[in-house]
Order: C-alpha cells, then sequence, then structure tokens
C-alpha cells in the first residue's frame, strides 16, 4: 500500500534542490470510494506531499462508478478533519440536488469545528445526473435548478452567520433554526462558488471566497493548457464584471480551476506540470487542483508521475 511514509520520501527526493516559488497553490480531489483504512492513507499523504487543500466530492452516486464503492462526504471529510492537522478541506462541490440548507448548515458548522477552521464548503447548481432523479422526483429544468442553488447559498449564508433564523423562502423555509454555537471561522465558513452562467456568477461575486471553474464541459471532452487558460481566462473576465456589477473588488475572491473533467492535469513531466501551473496563473487563476490518481479511468495516472509533479512544482 502507499503510505504516508512513502509519500513523505518521495516527497523529500523530489522537492531537493527544486524551486517551488510559484504563484498558484495547488489541491488535490480524493474521491470517496475505498474504506477507511486506505482512504485515511490518502488524506494523510496529500497533507504530507504539501498539497495546500484537499477535497473531495459530494454525490451519492456518481457516473460511470455508481456501482462501485462510494462514501458520503460529510462523514469522509469529518474523519479527514481528524487525520490532519494543516490542510484545508472541503466538497467540490456540494449542490441542492438532495440537500436541504437548514440540516447542511449544521453540518457545515460541525464540519469547521471538527476541522478547526480548515474548512472551505464548495457550492454549486448540480446537473441532470444520477443525483437530480435518485429522491424520485423528476430533474428540475434549468432555470429551476439555478433558481433554487441562488436560494440555497443565500440561505445557508444566513444560517451559518445568525444563531437563530426564520425564512419563507419559495422553495426552501425554516422556523427558528438553530445554529449554536456557531462557525469556527468568522463570520462563516469561506464558500467557493461553482459557476459559469450569468446569475452563478453573481452568486460567486456576493458570496464567494473563491470561484470554481471547471472549464467548459460543453465543448470537448479533453483539452490542454493552452486552449485550457483561454477558456478561464473568458470566464474570470465574466466574473470580474459580476463582481464589478455588485461593487465588490475583484481581487478579493480567489479562483479555482479543477483539473480533470476536461482540462489536462499535465502529469507527464515536471515542465509541462509547471507550463500548465504558469497557464493557469496568466489566465487569473489562484489555484489549481488535481485528482488523486487512480489506477483506471476516470483520473487515471501513475503515482511516481504525480508525486514528481506535484511536488516540484
Amino acid at each position: 500500500m502507499w503510505t504516508l511514509g512513502v509519500a513523505r520520501r518521495r516527497f523529500a527526493l523530489h522537492t531537493r534542490s527544486m524551486d517551488r516559488s510559484s504563484a498558484v497553490k495547488v489541491g488535490v480531489v480524493i474521491l470517496p470510494e475505498h474504506r477507511w483504512a486506505v482512504a485515511a492513507e490518502q488524506w494523510r499523504c496529500s497533507e504530507a506531499l504539501g498539497f495546500d487543500h484537499a477535497w473531495t466530492y459530494d454525490h451519492l452516486s456518481w457516473r460511470d462508478l455508481r456501482d462501485g464503492p462510494w462514501f458520503g462526504a460529510v462523514p469522509t471529510l469529518a474523519a479527514a478533519a481528524l487525520v490532519t492537522t494543516s490542510i484545508r478541506l472541503g466538497v467540490l462541490v456540494a449542490s441542492p440536488n438532495y440537500r436541504h440548507p437548514v440540516p447542511f448548515a449544521k453540518e457545515i458548522m460541525s464540519l469547521d469545528d471538527l476541522a478547526g477552521g480548515r474548512l472551505t464548503m464548495g457550492l454549486g447548481a448540480g446537473s441532470v445526473g444520477y443525483d437530480a432523479s435518485i429522491l424520485g422526483t423528476p430533474p428540475w429544468t434549468r432555470r429551476e435548478r439555478t433558481e433554487r442553488f441562488v436560494e440555497f447559498v443565500d440561505q445557508l449564508d444566513v444560517l451559518l452567520r445568525e444563531p437563530a433564523v426564520s425564512i419563507d423562502g419559495m422553495h426552501y423555509s425554516a422556523t427558528e433554526a438553530r445554529n449554536h454555537p456557531g462557525c469556527v471561522q468568522q463570520p462563516r465558513v469561506p464558500f467557493a462558488v461553482a459557476a459559469a452562467g450569468p446569475r452563478g456568477m453573481r452568486v460567486a461575486a456576493a458570496h464567494g471566497a473563491s470561484w470554481v471553474t471547471y472549464g467548459d464541459l460543453s465543448g470537448a471532452e479533453h483539452v490542454d493548457p493552452v486552449a485550457g487558460s483561454r477558456i478561464v481566462a473568458d470566464q474570470v473576465k465574466r466574473l470580474e464584471d459580476a463582481c464589478h456589477e455588485l461593487g465588490r473588488d475583484p481581487g478579493s475572491i480567489e479562483r479555482i480551476v479543477l483539473t480533470g473533467p476536461q482540462l489536462d492535469p499535465c502529469f507527464d513531466s515536471v515542465e509541462a506540470f509547471r507550463d500548465m501551473l504558469g497557464r493557469y496563473d496568466e489566465a487569473g487563476a489562484t489555484d489549481v487542483v488535481v485528482h488523486w490518481p487512480r489506477e483506471s479511468e476516470p483520473y487515471r495516472a501513475d503515482r511516481d508521475d504525480f508525486v514528481r509533479a506535484v511536488s516540484c512544482r
């Protein structure tokens, strides 16, 4: 098994005499697919390898892996918080597809406490995938999905800031919802908002400490950093426009690029990985996130190549 000791030795080997002055922070997504005896080592190793943040997906079942092992995001992060000490933790991303803001706010507050204030909560509108119909209801239209997302984030913002909340919303309501003692991070846990459309960009500008992009998933399946950086630069411009519209300084929001679903993480060589980081830096990104390597698709990669790339950035 690839253990914490192995990760530390390889990290030390590959960082020796290397320049690690990249301005872009690097994070990693660990899929919640392994029993904790295996998964715990992945989370420990992510910290030992020097990642700035580590994330997991929030789904009930996911794409081609829906018939394989898959664990819940909230208990996974709770356990990860107890086997790490400094790395930031989060979900990329939670959506309203099967969540209500009142119980979810309680879970977020509890995770932030377990992590000692190291939690970032990624939020997105969701899609028409398995999670959209798993509760036995028809998938929402794009318009309803967007409306629910706006309301979901608005209510989470209030629920995590205030000790007692009553809200009568179009889709979600709360009656004297209590969240004592509140988040460790004040005024609340930071949000990382995934968005591409105009309303989503405004949600990110209004509530996000970070904005998240996966690229343009309506386009090509695999995109190299040259084309990917053009996509991201265009999206960053639209995010900045949304910030200006709301009177927010665009420089106050971090911009996270998630590679893997479409954007090539470039593990082939140290030079390719550094070039990828540099291109997204120039496009306006502050962070780039890769996936923990799997033995099969999706996110198949050689672990030594992975360690060599991320350690020598």
